[in-house]
């Protein structure tokens, strides 16, 4: 793999740096070894392919997962490919998490928030059971990954959320594993949720300190129009449509300590759709079936929701349009949109403009906060 070298820049700030999304590499017996055994017939598994390279191949789901964007972390743009890369030549810290360690001094970074990536699809799988099993299975393996430099590297565990009471046995599970958060499908298995069936999951979650992170490509949406590319540009919608389902179906209003992470959908457009939603709110407020607001719209978005962005320049200069204190940067390591290893550089020029205690929030505070990593 080529990786072109990152130059060496003075830290931007004082405290350390961290991620507040960046994935592993689920290596091939991640789902085979630790899935319940009356499933390990079904597990996903890693498929190789003369053509097309390693693929993971999820039973049910008509799509694999190829390996090329998936570690494409630092390779020039005119050798990023979608096929015809095989798992032994990807980043290795994706999955070893001794080597992880280097891969973040490289960067300049003192410890990530982890999501998966295989697991990012799963949540779109409609077998709920299976869902609940593989992730199961992920969640076993990554506890040991993360156990390795608890210091260092911070998990999210994931939940198929079948019911709302399955989803509180989860994140029992899940805060005894360690993790600092958890990972949500975009369309859990009953209702949605804004229901009121989901209070008393609500509940156990800002109990048991447990953020509830919504990840771009985790809930399905129509098949983009025009060409390939334009569904890159699509992705950050459905992470839209769910944060307005929290803000318009009073789920703050019930629940005003709950925190919700919107995960690498950007963050440039938040000023926009803080006023969309408030417009939307003072001439449409009739449709609301929950009745409404004791406060704006945005007033909730500000509040309870965290957002997470890589080199969104325009974000990083429209913070005094936002809350700084729910801004949190992230280097997306291992994936193809990874500011790795170039995140100082980026930094250094995207944040000269603004204040010390603005770099601190964005850079450290707000991820530390919400995580409760100091």
């Amino acid at each position: 793999m080529t990786v072109t070298e990152a130059p060496a820049f003075e830290p931007v700030i004082d405290a350390p740096i961290i991620s507040a999304d960046s994935h592993i590499t689920e290596p091939p017996n991640c789902y085979v070894e630790f899935i319940d055994p009356a499933w390990r017939d079904r597990a996903p598994y890693l498929h190789h392919d003369d053509n097309a390279g390693d693929l993971f191949i999820i039973p049910g789901m008509s799509k694999p997962v190829p390996m090329g964007l998936v570690a494409a972390a630092g390779k020039p743009a005119e050798e990023i490919t979608v096929l015809g890369v095989n798992f032994e030549d990807l980043h290795r810290g994706g999955w070893d998490p001794d080597a992880r360690i280097p891969d973040q001094d490289r960067d300049g970074v003192s410890g990530e928030i982890i999501y998966p990536t295989v697991g990012m699809v799963l949540c779109n799988h409609e077998d709920l059971d299976y869902k609940h099993e593989c992730m199961q299975a992920y969640n076993r393996w990554m506890e040991g990954y993360c156990s390795a430099h608890p210091d260092r590297l911070f998990g999210v565990g994931q939940t198929a959320m079948r019911t709302p009471e399955d989803g509180i046995e989860d994140l029992h599970r899940i805060k005894a594993q360690g993790f600092k958060g958890v990972m949500m499908p975009g369309l859990p298995g009953v209702d949605d949720y804004d229901s009121p069936i989901y209070d008393k999951f609500y509940e156990a979650a800002i109990d048991l300190g447990l953020p509830l992170s919504f990840h771009i490509l985790t809930g399905r949406s129509e098949r983009p129009r025009g060409p390939k590319i334009n569904g890159f540009i699509t992705i950050v919608r459905a992470c839209q449509d769910v944060m307005g389902t929290f803000v318009f179906g009073a789920v703050f209003e019930r629940h005003p300590a709950l925190k919700v992470v919107c995960v690498e959908a950007d963050a440039g457009w938040v000023p926009h759709y803080l006023y969309r939603i408030d417009h939307a709110y003072k001439r449409h407020r009739n449709w609301l079936p929950h009745g409404e607001l004791t406060r704006m719209p945005s007033e909730y978005f500000r509040e309870n929701i965290y957002v997470t962005f890589q080199n969104d320049w325009v974000a990083f200069k429209m913070t005094d349009l936002m809350n700084v204190e729910r801004l949190m940067w992230a280097n997306d390591f291992p994936h193809s949109d990874a500011t790795w290893p170039w995140s100082q550089e980026m930094l250094h020029e995207h944040t000269a403009h603004l204040s010390q205690h603005e770099k601190n929030r964005i850079l450290h505070d707000n991820v530390a906060d919400l995580y409760g990593l100091d």
